[in-house]
């Protein structure tokens, strides 16, 4: 019979080699899924609000759209809004309210700087720090813990919609780490991964056949973000 002591040292091993071939053979894909090395070295806006993160994801896809038809799909994403385009069922066991749109929305278009997204009832508000239509939208946590920022590139083909996650953990022990290591960032390839797909699904269905894409415009400053402005906690 094992004892306790040897059941602590067999699991800490099958954990330290998990984290060890996940780190060797699957993460760099994980985090950078669908993007190039240039993306992933690209500064996009909302970097700077969290500089010293110590989790960066870099995902992207290729749409068949203008950056200004891919726009309002972009904005109107929220709980008790558009949903995110991803697995409802997955987030609303979160309680999350999230029931994804097939439709421009008109009344989610209005969003401006310092709106206040709440992320159901026990997850972080996340604040608009950066709108600069139609190239760049970022959201930031109030807990200064996570960015999250999309950037629309356009291209020959249409649009490279670039998605990155910028993740602080300060006070995570090394059990915490490890799982949200090797259960959350596989985990929240997944959902993004069916949201890009879902926002390229439906911006590709509502537009005609894509013209060339021509005068690539320059990357505008990016929008200040205060964080003890006052702010408007948008109704869900």
């Amino acid at each position: 019979m094992k004892t306790p002591l040897a059941t602590v040292i067999g699991v800490a091993s099958a954990l330290t080699g998990l984290a060890a071939g996940y780190r060797l053979f699957a993460r760099t894909k994980c985090v950078t899924w669908g993007s190039t090395a240039e993306e992933v070295g690209r500064a996009m806006p909302g970097d700077g609000l969290l500089a010293e993160a110590g989790t960066v994801t870099t995902r992207a896809i290729t749409i068949a759209a203008t950056p200004e038809q891919i726009w309002p799909w972009l904005v109107q994403m929220g709980p008790g809004r558009a949903g995110a385009y991803t697995y409802d069922w997955i987030e609303n066991l979160l309680g999350l309210d999230m029931h994804s749109a097939d439709q421009i929305l008109p009344q989610y278009q209005q969003l401006a700087v310092d709106d206040v997204l709440p992320m159901g009832k026990s997850g972080p508000a996340m604040r608009v720090a950066v709108l600069d239509r139609p190239r760049a939208f970022v959201l930031a946590s109030t807990d200064h813990h996570w960015v999250w920022a999309f950037g629309l590139y356009p291209t020959a083909e249409g649009t490279r919609l670039i998605s990155r996650n910028r993740i602080a953990l300060p006070d995570a022990g090394l059990l915490q780490r490890l799982f949200y290591m090797l259960i959350m960032e596989p985990g929240s390839l997944i959902m993004e991964a069916k949201m890009l797909r879902g926002i390229k699904e439906r911006a590709e269905r509502t537009v005609p056949a894509l013209a060339l894409v021509t005068n690539v415009p320059g990357q505008q400053a990016e929008s200040p973000y205060v964080p003890n402005w006052p702010t408007r906690t948008l109704e869900v």
